[in-house]
């Protein structure tokens, strides 16, 4: 769809909203488990040494310079994906939620394994020392003492994600769309996206009135969510 013969009083936002949220809800459905599980392992269970030690490194590495990759890179990686390999739909939200899920998912793993090595290991030995195993050391020790660290990695994570646009533009997902999205395999837009499409728009009022009220919507979206996360840690770090 797009924005001809679409006047600027008629450009709302509404569905934009929801498309955002829905992309970014799935999205992190997909990727928290995924590099939740995958910083555990390679920071708690992955070996020091040996064949096993140094692919555990190799792969440490490599995602650690995959949290820096441009966005656009994700993009063609999430059209090869679900465009050519699985056959996705063009634009609809599995599409855009898995590719930015792609997106976020190296600094999700890294910034869990930081919270995993800040947590004391005085407390993991007198885990052990009382007779728990490591799972039990893992789940009533050291993830509780890792969720606030764990959940300032998904504040920043969630950030990048929902003002990103150049991955959803790659997928085709739509520039506009005039109702929300419906399920997760029908049409989608986001808040960054009708940005990107009235700021090219001719019409000098969608430029100067549909621009600079979308923005508004996107940062005030962007802060009710960094701030419910904030609480939220901070809540945890009280209780740990």
């Amino acid at each position: 769809e797009s924005w001809d013969g679409l006047t600027a009083s008629n450009a709302g936002v509404y569905p934009q909203i929801v498309g955002s949220i829905i992309i970014v809800g799935f999205m992190a459905v997909l990727a928290f488990p995924v590099g939740i599980g995958a910083a555990i392992y390679l920071e708690e269970y992955a070996p020091n040494s040996g064949f096993r030690g140094r692919l555990a490194t190799l792969l440490e590495v490599n995602i650690s310079n995959l949290a820096g990759v441009p966005s656009v890179v994700y993009g063609l990686l999430g059209l090869a994906l679900f465009r050519r390999t699985l056959g996705f739909g063009t634009g609809i939200v599995v599409s855009a939620s898995g590719t930015l899920g792609l997106l976020i998912l190296p600094i999700v793993i890294v910034s869990t394994q930081e919270a995993l090595r800040s947590v004391p290991d005085d407390l993991r030995q007198g885990s052990y020392g009382m007779g728990a195993s490591r799972w039990q050391t893992l789940r009533e020790v050291v993830l509780p003492e890792a969720i606030p660290g764990t959940l300032t990695g998904t504040i920043l994570a969630l950030a990048r994600a929902i003002g990103e646009t150049a991955p959803l533009v790659i997928i085709a997902v739509a520039t506009t769309t005039y109702s929300p999205p419906s399920g997760l395999f029908s049409s989608a837009t986001a808040l960054p996206l009708q940005i990107f499409a009235a700021s090219a728009n001719a019409k000098p009022e969608f430029r100067h009135g549909v621009v600079p009220a979308a923005a508004v919507v996107l940062l005030t979206l962007m802060l009710l969510m960094n701030a419910t996360a904030i609480v939220i840690r901070n809540k945890y770090g009280r209780e740990t």
